[in-house]
């Protein structure tokens, strides 16, 4: 089974811009509700250590691994729970540019697997936590903008 969370917010800045806070992992901390501890190289290949906090529940570290890396374009990280085909997601973030030097963000989660079925209120959970991470995505890269 599969599904997927997908969620779109507009940032008044541009793709480059954007991706400079996304890759910037070390800095999470100070910006992001959601993964607040983030480690690794942002490049294709590269295990990343990323800590989740979600708005309920116990703190989460899980060992992804980044599948794709195109700066100012998309970022795409994959991990599966225990052993593959029981839980597998991949998290998502594309950037296009938008009118005006705006960025389009498109950002979400894919889950494939046995236990899909069975995620339920946990997935309405995930994409809460997503969408905050895209509004506090949206401040930190706005308010560091130099004004035009």
């Amino acid at each position: 089974m599969r599904t997927t969370i997908a969620t779109e917010v507009t940032i008044d800045a541009t793709p480059e811009e954007v991706w400079e806070v996304l890759a910037d992992l070390p800095r999470y901390c100070t910006w992001n509700p959601f993964i607040r501890q983030a480690a690794g190289e942002v490049v294709p290949g590269g295990r990343l250590t990323l800590t989740m906090y979600p708005e309920s529940g116990r703190p989460t570290t899980s060992r992804p691994t980044v599948v794709v890396s195109v700066p100012g374009a998309e970022l795409r990280w994959a991990g599966h729970f225990l052993v593959r085909g029981l839980l597998d997601g991949e998290h998502f973030l594309r950037l296009s540019e938008g009118p005006g030097r705006t960025t389009r963000l498109e950002h979400g989660k894919r889950f494939r697997g046995l236990l899909v079925p069975f995620l339920g209120e946990r997935l309405a959970g995930t994409a809460r936590n997503i969408t905050a991470m895209n509004a506090a995505l949206r401040t930190r890269v706005e308010s560091a903008r130099t004004p035009r």
